[in-house]
Protein backbone atom coordinates (compact mmCIF):
# COMPACT_ATOMS: atom_id res chain seq x y z
CA UNK A 1 0.00 0.00 0.00
CA UNK A 2 1.49 2.90 -1.04
CA UNK A 3 -0.39 6.73 -0.86
CA UNK A 4 0.27 10.35 -1.46
CA UNK A 5 3.18 12.16 -1.04
CA UNK A 6 4.75 13.55 2.80
CA UNK A 7 6.98 16.29 2.62
CA UNK A 8 8.43 15.75 -0.67
CA UNK A 9 10.62 12.67 -0.03
CA UNK A 10 10.35 9.59 -2.45
CA UNK A 11 8.38 7.00 -1.40
CA UNK A 12 11.67 4.87 -1.40
CA UNK A 13 13.43 7.01 1.46
CA UNK A 14 10.83 6.04 3.89
CA UNK A 15 11.18 2.92 5.52
CA UNK A 16 8.23 -0.16 4.78
CA UNK A 17 6.23 -0.41 7.79
CA UNK A 18 3.21 -2.73 9.09
CA UNK A 19 0.32 -1.83 11.72
CA UNK A 20 -0.44 -4.72 13.51
CA UNK A 21 -3.71 -5.13 15.45
CA UNK A 22 -4.93 -8.00 17.52
CA UNK A 23 -8.40 -8.03 18.03
CA UNK A 24 -11.55 -10.01 20.09
CA UNK A 25 -15.46 -8.74 20.23
CA UNK A 26 -14.39 -6.13 18.12
CA UNK A 27 -17.02 -6.26 15.48
CA UNK A 28 -18.29 -2.68 16.69
CA UNK A 29 -15.34 -0.63 15.66
CA UNK A 30 -13.27 -2.63 13.40
CA UNK A 31 -14.60 -1.53 9.60
CA UNK A 32 -14.09 2.07 11.24
CA UNK A 33 -10.48 1.74 12.78
CA UNK A 34 -9.18 -0.37 9.31
CA UNK A 35 -10.72 2.45 6.95
CA UNK A 36 -9.06 4.61 9.06
CA UNK A 37 -5.78 2.67 8.66
CA UNK A 38 -6.73 2.37 4.57
CA UNK A 39 -7.01 6.48 4.81
CA UNK A 40 -3.31 6.95 5.91
CA UNK A 41 -1.42 9.11 3.83
CA UNK A 42 2.36 7.17 4.41
CA UNK A 43 4.43 7.81 1.46
CA UNK A 44 6.13 4.44 1.58
CA UNK A 45 4.69 0.89 1.83
CA UNK A 46 2.47 0.12 4.49
CA UNK A 47 0.88 -3.07 4.98
CA UNK A 48 -2.05 -4.21 7.72
CA UNK A 49 -2.07 -7.90 10.13
CA UNK A 50 -4.81 -8.45 12.13
CA UNK A 51 -4.63 -10.98 14.53
CA UNK A 52 -8.25 -12.55 15.21
CA UNK A 53 -8.88 -14.38 18.80
CA UNK A 54 -12.06 -16.35 18.98
CA UNK A 55 -14.84 -14.05 19.24
CA UNK A 56 -18.53 -13.96 20.47
CA UNK A 57 -19.55 -11.75 17.56
CA UNK A 58 -19.08 -11.61 13.77
CA UNK A 59 -15.24 -10.21 14.38
CA UNK A 60 -13.44 -12.98 12.03
CA UNK A 61 -16.13 -12.30 9.44
CA UNK A 62 -15.72 -8.62 9.64
CA UNK A 63 -11.72 -8.83 9.29
CA UNK A 64 -12.54 -11.71 6.29
CA UNK A 65 -14.07 -9.39 4.26
CA UNK A 66 -11.60 -6.41 4.28
CA UNK A 67 -8.80 -8.68 3.51
CA UNK A 68 -10.60 -10.11 0.47
CA UNK A 69 -11.01 -6.15 -0.84
CA UNK A 70 -7.79 -5.14 0.27
CA UNK A 71 -4.44 -7.14 -0.83
CA UNK A 72 -2.10 -5.30 1.88
CA UNK A 73 -4.47 -6.39 4.34
CA UNK A 74 -3.60 -9.94 6.10
CA UNK A 75 -5.66 -11.63 8.57
CA UNK A 76 -3.71 -14.18 11.04
CA UNK A 77 -4.95 -16.22 13.78
CA UNK A 78 -4.49 -15.98 17.74
CA UNK A 79 -5.70 -18.72 18.90
CA UNK A 80 -5.23 -17.70 22.60
CA UNK A 81 -6.88 -14.20 22.37
CA UNK A 82 -4.70 -13.05 25.00
CA UNK A 83 -2.97 -9.71 23.44
CA UNK A 84 0.69 -10.35 23.53
CA UNK A 85 0.21 -13.31 21.60
CA UNK A 86 -2.10 -11.73 18.98
CA UNK A 87 0.69 -9.23 18.54
CA UNK A 88 3.64 -11.35 18.65
CA UNK A 89 1.49 -13.14 15.55
CA UNK A 90 0.62 -10.16 13.77
CA UNK A 91 4.52 -8.89 13.81
CA UNK A 92 5.73 -12.17 12.95
CA UNK A 93 4.03 -12.16 9.59
CA UNK A 94 5.52 -9.40 8.26
CA UNK A 95 9.12 -8.40 7.58
CA UNK A 96 8.80 -4.78 7.60
CA UNK A 97 11.34 -1.71 8.82
CA UNK A 98 8.61 -0.03 11.20
CA UNK A 99 6.02 -2.27 13.14
CA UNK A 100 3.03 0.89 14.45
CA UNK A 101 0.26 -1.11 17.15
CA UNK A 102 -3.15 -0.46 16.70
CA UNK A 103 -6.25 -1.62 18.56
CA UNK A 104 -9.45 -2.62 16.95
CA UNK A 105 -11.10 0.53 19.19
CA UNK A 106 -8.82 3.01 18.36
CA UNK A 107 -9.40 5.97 15.09
CA UNK A 108 -5.99 6.77 13.91
CA UNK A 109 -6.07 10.22 12.03
CA UNK A 110 -4.61 9.71 8.56
CA UNK A 111 -0.97 11.46 8.86
CA UNK A 112 -0.56 8.66 11.90
CA UNK A 113 2.11 6.32 10.39
CA UNK A 114 4.05 9.00 8.46
CA UNK A 115 4.08 11.37 11.87
CA UNK A 116 5.55 7.70 14.18
CA UNK A 117 7.83 7.28 11.16
CA UNK A 118 9.07 10.77 11.21
CA UNK A 119 9.81 11.33 14.85
CA UNK A 120 11.51 7.74 15.54
CA UNK A 121 14.02 8.95 12.29
CA UNK A 122 14.47 12.70 13.67
CA UNK A 123 14.64 11.20 17.51
CA UNK A 124 16.75 7.95 17.18
CA UNK A 125 14.06 6.51 19.86
CA UNK A 126 13.14 3.13 19.23
CA UNK A 127 9.39 3.49 20.29
CA UNK A 128 7.04 6.76 19.96
CA UNK A 129 3.97 7.15 20.58
CA UNK A 130 0.72 10.14 21.08
CA UNK A 131 -2.27 10.74 23.72
CA UNK A 132 -4.93 8.58 24.03
CA UNK A 133 -7.39 10.60 23.12
CA UNK A 134 -10.40 9.58 24.90
CA UNK A 135 -13.89 10.15 23.33
CA UNK A 136 -17.26 9.09 23.93
CA UNK A 137 -20.32 8.84 22.01
CA UNK A 138 -22.78 8.20 24.99
CA UNK A 139 -23.23 9.80 28.10
CA UNK A 140 -21.73 7.14 30.06
CA UNK A 141 -18.98 6.92 27.82
CA UNK A 142 -18.54 11.07 27.79
CA UNK A 143 -17.96 11.11 31.55
CA UNK A 144 -15.25 8.10 31.74
CA UNK A 145 -13.70 9.84 28.66
CA UNK A 146 -13.41 13.29 30.56
CA UNK A 147 -12.43 10.97 34.15
CA UNK A 148 -9.74 9.19 31.52
CA UNK A 149 -8.15 12.61 30.57
CA UNK A 150 -7.70 13.96 33.91
CA UNK A 151 -4.79 13.76 36.71
CA UNK A 152 -7.35 13.09 39.19
CA UNK A 153 -8.59 9.76 37.35
CA UNK A 154 -5.18 8.37 36.32
CA UNK A 155 -2.22 10.23 37.06
CA UNK A 156 -0.27 12.47 34.98
CA UNK A 157 1.17 10.54 32.37
CA UNK A 158 1.79 12.43 29.27
CA UNK A 159 -0.66 10.08 26.99
CA UNK A 160 -3.46 10.52 29.01
CA UNK A 161 -3.45 14.45 29.95
CA UNK A 162 -0.54 15.67 27.06
CA UNK A 163 2.49 17.14 27.58
CA UNK A 164 5.71 18.61 25.96
CA UNK A 165 7.24 15.87 22.95
CA UNK A 166 10.80 13.81 24.79
CA UNK A 167 11.51 10.35 26.56
CA UNK A 168 8.89 8.64 28.51
CA UNK A 169 8.66 5.40 30.77
CA UNK A 170 5.76 4.39 28.44
CA UNK A 171 3.66 5.83 25.57
CA UNK A 172 0.04 4.43 23.81
CA UNK A 173 0.21 2.15 21.63
CA UNK A 174 3.18 2.60 20.22
CA UNK A 175 5.41 2.84 16.22
CA UNK A 176 8.61 0.37 16.96
CA UNK A 177 11.72 0.16 14.81
CA UNK A 178 11.41 -3.53 14.21
CA UNK A 179 15.20 -4.01 15.37
CA UNK A 180 14.14 -2.70 19.01
CA UNK A 181 11.33 -5.46 19.47
CA UNK A 182 13.60 -8.73 17.96
CA UNK A 183 16.46 -6.86 20.45
CA UNK A 184 14.27 -7.41 23.42
CA UNK A 185 12.41 -10.50 22.19
CA UNK A 186 8.70 -9.56 21.52
CA UNK A 187 6.07 -8.90 23.76
CA UNK A 188 5.84 -10.99 26.72
CA UNK A 189 3.02 -13.23 26.23
CA UNK A 190 2.90 -13.72 30.07
CA UNK A 191 1.92 -10.51 30.54
CA UNK A 192 -2.10 -10.67 29.51
CA UNK A 193 -2.00 -6.99 30.67
CA UNK A 194 0.52 -4.32 31.14
CA UNK A 195 2.11 -5.74 28.32
CA UNK A 196 3.35 -2.30 26.76
CA UNK A 197 4.33 -0.91 29.80
CA UNK A 198 6.27 -4.11 29.99
CA UNK A 199 7.99 -3.92 26.72
CA UNK A 200 9.07 -0.38 26.62
CA UNK A 201 10.77 -0.65 30.31
CA UNK A 202 12.36 -3.52 28.57
CA UNK A 203 13.55 -0.98 25.64
CA UNK A 204 14.50 1.28 28.04
CA UNK A 205 16.71 -1.23 30.30
CA UNK A 206 18.28 -2.09 27.08
CA UNK A 207 19.54 1.14 26.24
CA UNK A 208 17.11 2.54 23.68
CA UNK A 209 14.80 5.36 24.15
CA UNK A 210 10.68 5.90 24.43
CA UNK A 211 9.48 8.78 23.16
CA UNK A 212 6.17 10.72 23.24
CA UNK A 213 5.08 13.40 21.00
CA UNK A 214 2.03 15.35 21.27
CA UNK A 215 1.84 15.30 17.22
CA UNK A 216 0.44 11.49 17.32
CA UNK A 217 -3.13 11.67 18.88
CA UNK A 218 -5.53 8.00 18.42
CA UNK A 219 -9.21 8.70 19.28
CA UNK A 220 -10.06 5.70 21.81
CA UNK A 221 -13.17 4.35 22.50
CA UNK A 222 -14.19 3.91 26.44
CA UNK A 223 -16.38 1.03 28.01
CA UNK A 224 -20.03 1.59 27.14
CA UNK A 225 -21.49 0.44 31.09
CA UNK A 226 -19.45 0.15 34.69
CA UNK A 227 -19.15 -3.21 34.88
CA UNK A 228 -17.05 -3.35 31.65
CA UNK A 229 -15.37 -0.04 32.84
CA UNK A 230 -14.46 -1.88 36.51
CA UNK A 231 -13.38 -5.21 34.86
CA UNK A 232 -11.23 -3.33 32.56
CA UNK A 233 -9.44 -1.19 35.39
CA UNK A 234 -9.19 -3.96 37.75
CA UNK A 235 -7.38 -5.79 35.03
CA UNK A 236 -4.98 -2.92 34.85
CA UNK A 237 -4.65 -3.31 38.62
CA UNK A 238 -3.98 -6.88 38.99
CA UNK A 239 -1.61 -6.71 35.79
CA UNK A 240 0.32 -3.51 37.33
CA UNK A 241 1.06 -5.61 40.42
CA UNK A 242 2.49 -8.26 38.10
CA UNK A 243 4.87 -5.32 36.92
CA UNK A 244 5.58 -4.31 40.50
CA UNK A 245 6.86 -7.79 41.70
CA UNK A 246 8.85 -8.66 38.57
CA UNK A 247 10.11 -5.21 38.52
CA UNK A 248 9.93 -3.55 42.22
CA UNK A 249 12.34 -0.52 41.35
CA UNK A 250 9.20 0.55 39.18
CA UNK A 251 6.93 1.09 41.98
CA UNK A 252 6.24 4.39 43.05
CA UNK A 253 3.59 6.65 44.90
CA UNK A 254 1.21 6.83 41.78
CA UNK A 255 0.78 3.71 41.98
CA UNK A 256 0.12 2.81 45.10
CA UNK A 257 -2.44 5.86 45.65
CA UNK A 258 -5.34 3.69 44.55
CA UNK A 259 -4.61 0.46 47.10
CA UNK A 260 -4.00 2.96 49.86
CA UNK A 261 -7.58 4.71 49.02
CA UNK A 262 -8.79 1.06 49.13
CA UNK A 263 -7.39 -0.23 52.28
CA UNK A 264 -8.03 2.98 54.05
CA UNK A 265 -11.86 3.55 53.10
CA UNK A 266 -12.34 -0.33 53.71
CA UNK A 267 -10.52 0.13 56.90
CA UNK A 268 -12.26 3.34 58.13
CA UNK A 269 -15.82 1.64 57.34
CA UNK A 270 -15.36 -1.29 59.47
CA UNK A 271 -13.40 1.18 61.88
CA UNK A 272 -17.03 2.75 61.83
CA UNK A 273 -19.18 0.38 62.02
CA UNK A 274 -17.22 -1.17 65.19
CA UNK A 275 -17.67 2.23 67.03
CA UNK A 276 -21.15 1.95 65.98
CA UNK A 277 -21.84 -1.33 67.76
CA UNK A 278 -19.38 -0.06 70.40
CA UNK A 279 -21.34 2.97 70.74
CA UNK A 280 -18.38 5.10 70.56
CA UNK A 281 -19.07 7.97 68.78
CA UNK A 282 -15.41 9.14 68.36
CA UNK A 283 -14.69 5.74 66.32
CA UNK A 284 -17.56 6.46 64.22
CA UNK A 285 -16.27 9.66 63.44
CA UNK A 286 -12.40 8.65 63.00
CA UNK A 287 -13.72 5.41 60.93
CA UNK A 288 -15.31 7.61 58.25
CA UNK A 289 -12.35 10.02 57.78
CA UNK A 290 -10.98 8.28 54.97
CA UNK A 291 -13.69 7.42 52.96
CA UNK A 292 -15.46 10.78 53.29
CA UNK A 293 -12.12 12.43 52.61
CA UNK A 294 -12.17 10.47 49.76
CA UNK A 295 -15.72 11.16 48.68
CA UNK A 296 -15.47 15.18 49.15
CA UNK A 297 -11.74 15.20 46.92
CA UNK A 298 -13.94 13.08 44.28
CA UNK A 299 -16.72 15.70 44.59
CA UNK A 300 -14.33 18.76 43.90
CA UNK A 301 -12.44 16.69 41.02
CA UNK A 302 -15.43 15.93 39.26
CA UNK A 303 -16.79 19.55 39.89
CA UNK A 304 -13.27 20.85 38.32
CA UNK A 305 -14.00 18.22 35.26
CA UNK A 306 -17.04 18.81 33.91
CA UNK A 307 -16.16 22.86 34.01
CA UNK A 308 -13.60 22.17 31.89
CA UNK A 309 -13.90 22.78 28.17
CA UNK A 310 -16.05 21.95 26.43
CA UNK A 311 -18.36 21.47 29.51
CA UNK A 312 -20.05 18.11 29.95
CA UNK A 313 -24.15 18.16 30.12
CA UNK A 314 -25.46 18.03 33.67
CA UNK A 315 -26.12 14.24 33.63
CA UNK A 316 -22.59 13.72 31.84
CA UNK A 317 -21.61 15.47 35.24
CA UNK A 318 -23.40 13.77 37.67
CA UNK A 319 -21.76 10.93 36.26
CA UNK A 320 -18.32 11.33 36.84
CA UNK A 321 -17.90 11.07 41.10
CA UNK A 322 -19.45 7.50 40.30
CA UNK A 323 -16.89 7.39 37.37
CA UNK A 324 -13.63 8.38 39.52
CA UNK A 325 -14.62 6.25 42.49
CA UNK A 326 -15.40 2.82 40.10
CA UNK A 327 -11.64 3.33 38.14
CA UNK A 328 -10.17 4.15 41.35
CA UNK A 329 -11.38 1.33 43.31
CA UNK A 330 -11.20 -1.36 40.48
CA UNK A 331 -7.46 -0.48 39.99
CA UNK A 332 -7.15 -0.32 43.75
CA UNK A 333 -8.89 -3.89 44.67
CA UNK A 334 -6.89 -5.83 41.49
CA UNK A 335 -3.48 -4.22 42.85
CA UNK A 336 -3.83 -5.61 45.77
CA UNK A 337 -5.45 -8.91 44.44
CA UNK A 338 -2.70 -9.41 42.41
CA UNK A 339 -2.12 -12.24 39.71
CA UNK A 340 -2.05 -15.68 40.53
CA UNK A 341 1.96 -16.39 40.16
CA UNK A 342 0.66 -19.64 37.59
CA UNK A 343 -1.09 -16.63 35.28
CA UNK A 344 1.65 -14.57 35.99
CA UNK A 345 4.79 -16.71 35.20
Amino acid sequence: MTAGPSDGQPPQDWPTASVVMTVVNEERHLRHAIDRLLAQDYPGVLDIVIAVGPSRDRTREVADAIAARHDHVTVVDNPTGKTPSGLNAAIGATDSTVVVRIDGHAMVPPDYVTTGVRTLLTTGADNVGGVMAAEGTTGFERAVARAMTSRFGVGGAAFHVGGDPGPALTVYLGCFRRSALERVGGYDESMVRAQDWEMNLRIRQSGGAVWFTPDMRVTYRPRHDTKSLARQYHDYGRWRREVARRHPDTVSLRYLAAPVAVVGAGAGVALAVAGAVARQPWLVGLGLAAPVGYALLDLAASAQSAMTAPRLAWREAARLPAVYATMHGAWGAGFLRGVPRKAGG
